[in-house]
Formats: C-alpha cells, structure tokens, sequence
C-alpha cells in the first residue's frame, strides 16, 4: 500500500512550488547551456588575441588552432562525465539536497574562474581556462542527475514529464542568453575600441570581452542558490531511504498545500527496509539491468549526434561569413546565427516536448526524434558535395535547424527523462548519472570523431578522413540505431508512479541478463499502463 505523503504527491494539483522547482533545478542546466554555446565566439576572440595572424600568412585572420578548440571542448565534457558518476552516487549515499548545493558552487567557481585567468600568455591563460572548465564541467555534472531526480520525486504523476522537461528546456534559456550576452558584449567593446576595420590588430580589450562574457554566465546559477539551501529533502529519500516517514510528511507540509494530517499515516508503519541487494549484484542487474543499458545506450548514441554538429556549428556557420571582420565583429556574427536557430528550432523542440511528453508518451517520442534526425541527416549527407556544400542557402539553414528540432523534441530530452523514473529511490540518481556518463563519452566521441572525420583533405592539422558525406551518413546511422534500441529495450513511464516504475517484485526478469533472449518473442506493448515483463 502506497505511503499516504507519496500519495499526495502523485495526485498533487500544479503549484506554485513546482515552477519554483522548475527554476531552481532549471539554472544548473541553463548554466550548461550558456557554457557550451559561448565557446565558439569565445574561442575567435582567444584566438585574433593570442594566436596572432603572421605577416607570410595568407590566412584573411588569426585563427586558434582547432585541436585547442577540441581540447576545451573535451576538458569540460571529461568533468561533466565524472560529475555525473560522483554526484549521482552521493545524492543516494547521503542525500540529493546534502550535495545538491556543492555541485552549484562548483559550477558558479568554474565559470567565474574561466574568467579570472592569473596571467596573460598564451599559455597560461590556455591552462588556467582548461582547469577552470574542468571543475566547471564537474559541477554541471553533479547537476544532471540532482535536478532530474528532485524533480521527479517532487512532481505529480500525471504531468512529471512535463516539469522534468520543463528544467531540461532550461538549456534553451542558456543558450538565448549566452548568444545575447555574447552579442551585446562584443558591441559594446567595439563601439568603446572606435569600430575597428578588418585589417587593424586586435585591441587588447578584446583578452577583457571574452572573460567577461565567461563570467556573466556564473550570476543567474549563483542567485538560486540560496534558494536551493532551503529546499527540503524530497519525500522520496526521506521515506523510502532513509525510513523516515514522518519526517518525510512535514517536509512536504512545508511546500505542498495540505495539512500534516492529511500526508501522516495513520497509525505507526512496521520497519521495512528496503531489499538489500547492492549496486550492480547479480539481483541489481536481474532487475533493473536492463532498464539501465536502455537509458545509458539512447543517452551515448543521441550524444553522438547531438554534440558531434552542436559544438561545432561555428565551423558549419563560417560558410555564411565569408567577409572579412574584426574579432568582435566575427565573434558577434557567430553568437547571432546561434541565437537565430536556437529561437527557431532548438527552444520550439524543448517546449514541443514539454506540451506532448505526457501525451503521446517517452517511447514514440524518443523513437520519432532518432527517426527524423536520421532523415534529416541524410537529406544533407547524400548529397552534400554535389548540392549543399557549394549551395549554403536557406534549405541548408532549415535542414540545419530541424536537427535540432527533434534532438529536442525527442531523444535528447527524453533521455534525461526516463532515467529518472525507472529506478528505485536508493538508485536513482546513480543510475541517472550513470546513464548521463555515457552520453557524455558520446559526446566526446561525436564531438572530437567528427572534428576528424568531417575532413575530406589534410587541413588545420587533421589527415584525410572521411568527409562530410560519410560522416553525416553515419550519423544518421547513428540515429536509426537509436530508434531500433528504444523499440527493443526502453520501457513506457508515462502516466505511473516512481513506485510502479521501479518493478521492484514484478520484474525479476527484466535485467540486462535476459533482456536479449525475448528479442525474438516480444511483441511491442510499450504504453502508459505498463510494459510486459520479460
């Protein structure tokens, strides 16, 4: 019989404590965000400031190396990776609300810090920029499986897809501010500097733009946490991990609008703890092994995808800025062409998702964006050198901007979703940040992988690879085998308690260990009353 403050919970009108929750757990993927979409403008300022263009080069700028680009890129996701897998241990050892504002002081340092580098050489400044992105991509980590699994334990039943994607769709908020951020600063600096033209050097000014764009991104993490200090334990934990139920009640007493009496059992309740089993036994895989391999294999592969043309769209835009500029002319012009698609497709698909994720289910969901990124990837793949690659018009831009669509509108929402309601309390933010450590490796993969591979000729210190074709048509591979996992192993939450998800005596069979001998014989259920047990 299900806890009577548990209860509450699941059938728990919208209020005003849920958008609350909304923001304070949204700021620490909105800081994410606004990172991860100010590096490339950034990058054209570190690069006419402190890779100056030499006088034999026919080179129109300055440009920094891509193989530093690519080591940012990778520092900052190698911290988010161990962040997730730290932090998503201790938010069940200890406690989620216990670590949840130490990840937020690291992701407040980490960004402040990339801004105040101790020197000004070129190396230094390189170093200092790397650590600080390290701890900063530690800290964003830490926030992954904290704020998915708060929310889930604080949402109802009936809309939680909603508001967990609701502080996912936080990230869209982060890359509109950090393109407008980025936008305004350069402006004002090259107004203060008297319009520079193309040719003049550098103005050292410019070493100042970039920290401070940095900086500014640190402000709206740090204002919540405060806020984040006075938010109680969830329920959940109280209750189910740390058996505290009465405790638990007056928690909730203190956020939701219902009186103590109503959330309290009504006689004492025997002490039952929960099984026993540790972390990836035998019994942990039997049951929720398979679960795991679903949500960690869709999070690595939309990854894959999702970074390998998100973290280098600065390389794809350069086709549509072919007039030569100053730094924060360029810097300007790259930070605007991200604010145009993200308003366009990529902040549509978050609030897509928000509207229809209850309804139509995380399965098709998920399943319907994998498919359509890969339709979209191969309309520009097939035939790029022989159309797109010497047509950069708005088809191109339009092509471009649907990807984003439906990574948003689809698995790469989802995937932050579904690990969050699968697993048992004492499991979940672990599993979680499991998941989300996987797709970050993916990350990894998609985003240095396809800095290689995108190269049809040696060029910025690559070899010969691949090139544009082939590579866009493994991506979209990619996303067709996503599609096929989704079908196959991920199982519908929608419309179910936390507690019905987890199948913790139901689906004893449900583990990595047999998942691949029903391939064959299952046929697909997957719907909001539930999934057969294999």
């Amino acid at each position: 019989m299900a806890l009577k403050v548990l209860s509450a919970l699941d059938a728990a009108r919208t209020q005003y404590y849920h958008f609350k929750a909304i923001i304070i757990a949204g700021m620490g993927l909105f800081t994410d965000a606004y990172d991860l979409f100010c590096i490339p403008p950034i990058m054209i300022l570190i690069g006419r400031t402190y890779y100056p263009k030499p006088e034999d080069d026919d080179a129109d700028q300055a440009q920094i190396p891509a193989a530093v680009t690519s080591t940012m890129v990778a520092i900052a996701l190698l911290g988010t990776v161990i962040g997730q897998l730290v932090f998503g241990r201790l938010g069940d050892l200890i406690g989620r609300r216990r670590v949840y504002g130490f990840a937020l002081v690291l992701m407040v340092v980490g960004s402040i810090g990339c801004g105040f580098s101790i020197c000004t050489t070129r190396e230094c400044v390189l170093g200092s920029l790397g650590f600080f992105r390290f701890v900063l991509g530690v800290g964003i980590g830490g926030d992954y499986p904290l704020s998915a699994t708060i929310m889930s334990e604080f949402a109802n039943k009936r809309t939680r897809g909603a508001f967990i994607a609701a502080v996912f769709s936080m990230q869209g908020l982060g890359i509109l501010t950090s393109s407008v951020v980025t936008m305004v600063v350069c402006k004002v600096f090259d107004r203060a500097s008297g319009h520079l033209s193309p040719t003049a050097p550098t103005p050292r000014e410019a070493d100042i733009a970039w920290r401070v764009i940095l900086m500014l991104g640190g402000i709206p993490a740090a204002m919540t946490f405060y806020w984040r200090m006075m938010m109680p334990e969830t329920a959940r934990y109280t209750a189910l991990v740390e058996q505290n139920v009465l405790q638990a009640a007056k928690d909730m007493e203190k956020v939701m609008d219902v009186s103590l009496s109503q959330i309290t059992e009504d006689q004492p309740l025997p002490s039952t703890p929960p099984p026993s089993y540790p972390l990836f036994s035998r019994q942990f895989l039997r049951r929720h092994g398979r679960d795991l391999f679903s949500c960690a294999c869709a999070w690595f592969l939309v990854d894959v995808v999702f970074y390998s043309s998100n973290l280098f769209q600065s390389q794809i835009y350069n086709r549509f800025l072919r007039n030569q500029s100053n730094a924060y002319d360029a810097a300007f012009e790259v930070a605007k062409l991200q604010a145009i698609v993200a308003a366009c497709s990529t902040i549509p698909g978050y609030w897509a998702t928000v509207y229809f994720i209850d309804r139509i289910g995380r399965v098709k969901l998920q399943m319907m964006g994998f498919f359509f990124m890969a339709l979209v990837y191969f309309a520009i793949g097939v035939p790029y050198y022989a159309y797109w690659d010497k047509h950069t018009n708005k088809g191109f831009m339009i092509l471009y901007g649907l990807t984003f669509f439906f990574a948003n509108f689809g698995p790469n929402t989802t995937t932050f979703i579904v690990p969050a309601e699968l697993f048992p309390a004492r499991f979940r933010s672990t599993c979680h940040g499991i998941s989300g450590a996987a797709g970050k490796v993916g990350s990894i993969i998609g985003a240095i992988g396809f800095l290689w591979a995108s190269h049809n000729q040696k060029m910025d210190g690559y070899p010969k690879a691949l090139g544009m074709t082939t590579s866009l048509i493994i991506l979209g591979g990619v996303c067709i085998v996503g599609t096929v996992m989704t079908y196959l192993f991920t199982r519908e939450t929608a419309g179910r308690s936390l507690e019905e998800n987890e199948k913790e005596e139901d689906s004893k069979e449900t583990g990595i260990l047999s998942c691949f001998g029903e391939i064959g014989l299952r046929s697909h259920s997957n719907s909001t009353n539930g999934v057969d047990a294999a």
